[in-house]
């Protein structure tokens, strides 16, 4: 049983860490049999319950599986647990503000758009040996990035922002490396940093994004990579601003080896400025998709970043799929230079719900966060009940547990579905079902 390989840690996040860097490094072996829940606890001095609390997180990641008398052992095929399947179904009847959703009436119709890049592809077809990035939405990407601060750097285009994050982590980084994540944070992308077997390390935050002292803490006890959400940040809103930029560029000047990324999901829904951390490492990127603005099936980002970064992401995304379609890359250029998106009345929508739900909380007593984009994060005592009485009372929310490492209970409301005359509704059955919570830092 484990070989020469032992388990360590005191805290059941270090001791499921353990075990997953020792899977992800090819250390423990599918099917390899671990110690006994109370053998492990005496081994380690920890409570049995530690340990119960760290194999059953890593069950729930799908990196390990009981069957009772048998024994825990490692997955044959180790995955992570999709946390989407964290979830709420609405019955009939129910209204939904759980998906996180962009409001349809807010997307841009892509007729006009789809059929200008057909026409195009019809007169000049794409073949194989072409440039990767047309030509024209290179050069408007890498305006947009400089008029907001971004530093100078090739432009690359993935299949949204998960696709780039994951590139340019498998670019830099190896099996059992640690990142710094946002806790709470975006769902798909603690799913994604396992399942590339790597080790999520969380950082609060509060409403003005990652805190300095955390984000310090985290790259000095090893973490190679840094991931944060620059605005709309999902799912609590926060949004860095000019004094928070300077504090974790602070941060990062005394680690110039970690790999920065950074989520710009927010352009084109929000109208807080963005205060860019590019170059204040090495290695960086600033990811921006067309998803929330534009609409999530269109499955294009813009990526830009230090030269090797980029070239790296290029070189293997020539291996694999050779590049995004330019008939798609053609239609969001279409979109881009035809003002499709009417960014300042699209924040204006999302603000004034947003911001309404926030204040109407607030006047019963309940304290939520909601600074950017259209997600509101409530704090509560008991996640679950909470979900189960809103529901009862005709409001499915999202579960915190599908955005949470460390941090408390909460649940994630999205405004995107809600008309103005519903916020006092929904601010009302939240009162009847929830107690009041302290604002602050979300951990």
């Amino acid at each position: 049983m484990l070989g020469e390989y032992r388990i360590q840690g005191r805290r059941a996040a270090d001791i499921s860490a353990s075990v997953e860097r020792a899977v992800g490094a090819g250390r423990l072996a599918p099917g390899e049999l671990l110690p006994p829940l109370r053998e492990l606890a005496v081994e380690l001095g920890v409570n049995p319950n530690t340990v119960a609390a760290a194999y059953r997180s890593l069950r729930e990641r799908g990196v390990v599986e009981t069957a009772g008398r048998r024994g825990t052992r490692v997955r044959e095929r180790p995955a992570s647990t999709q946390r989407e399947l964290i979830r709420v179904e609405a019955p009939e009847g129910v209204r939904d503000v759980s998906t996180g959703n962009p409001d349809p009436s807010l997307l841009p119709p892509l007729g006009d758009a789809l059929a200008a890049a057909a026409a195009r592809s019809a007169e000049r077809p794409v073949l194989y040996g072409a440039p990767a990035v047309d030509t024209e939405l290179e050069r408007l990407a890498r305006a947009a990035f400089t008029e907001e601060g971004v530093p100078d750097g090739p432009v690359a285009v993935t299949s949204g922002a998960l696709d780039a994050i994951e590139r340019v982590l498998s670019a830099h980084l190896r099996p059992g490396d640690a990142v710094a994540v946002e806790d709470p944070g975006w769902g798909s992308l603690l799913d994604l940093v396992p399942a590339l077997g790597l080790r999520p390390v969380p950082v609060a935050l509060d409403d003005d994004g990652p805190l300095p002292e955390d984000t310090e803490r985290a790259l000095r006890q090893g973490a190679r990579a840094l991931i944060v959400t620059d605005r709309a940040q999902n799912p609590t809103g926060a949004a860095i601003g000019r004094a928070r930029a300077r504090e974790l560029r602070a941060v990062l000047a005394g680690h110039p080896d970690v790999l920065l990324v950074e989520d710009d999901h927010g352009h084109g829904i929000v109208d807080l400025p963005l205060r860019p951390l590019a170059g204040a490492t090495d290695h960086w990127v600033v990811v921006r998709s067309v998803a929330k603005a534009y609409g999530p099936d269109l499955r294009l980002a813009v990526v830009t970043g230090d030269e090797v970064t980029v070239d790296r992401v290029r070189g293997r995304q020539r291996l694999g799929p050779g590049w995004v379609s330019h008939v798609l890359q053609d239609a969001v250029l279409h979109l881009w230079r035809s003002g499709a998106v009417d960014a300042p009345a699209v924040a204006a929508s999302y603000g004034r719900r947003r911001d309404a739900l926030v204040a109407a909380l607030r006047e019963r007593g309940i304290a939520a966060h909601g600074r950017s984009g259209m997600n509101v994060w409530l704090p509560v005592p008991d996640e679950a009940a909470t979900v189960a009485r809103l529901l009862h009372a005709g409001w499915a929310v999202a579960p915190g547990a599908r955005f949470r490492l460390a941090s408390p209970p909460a649940v994630r409301l999205t405004v995107s579905p809600l008309a103005m005359e519903e916020i006092g509704p929904v601010a009302d059955a939240l009162a009847s079902v929830t107690g009041p919570v302290s604002a602050g830092r979300y951990d």
